[in-house]
């Protein structure tokens, strides 16, 4: 499980980058490269990191469902993840 802290800070920024999103895409229509600057650095959305809805790992990540690796295997195992079986050859 990720710290909790880190999972509160990914949902702030998030929260910035949704914030100023409109601003940000009309400074850039504008070439207002120095206005850009003036934005808070947590409101580019190239600093937000995808973590597992799970438990928050924010490596091995999985865009398709999700969840990390380690979730993914735990859960297909299980048969909890609809269409997803064990390769077998």
């Amino acid at each position: 499980m990720a710290k909790e802290s880190m999972k509160a800070r990914e949902v702030k920024r998030a929260k910035l980058v949704a914030k100023f999103a409109a601003k940000r895409a009309q400074l850039l229509a504008d070439g207002d490269y120095e206005g850009l600057q003036s934005l808070p650095k947590n409101a580019s959305p190239v600093r937000l990191h995808n973590r597992c809805k799970m438990t928050g790992r924010p490596k091995g990540y999985m865009r398709q469902f999700g969840i990390s690796r380690i979730q993914f295997r735990e859960m297909a195992s299980k048969g909890l993840i609809p269409g997803v079986k064990k390769a077998s050859w």
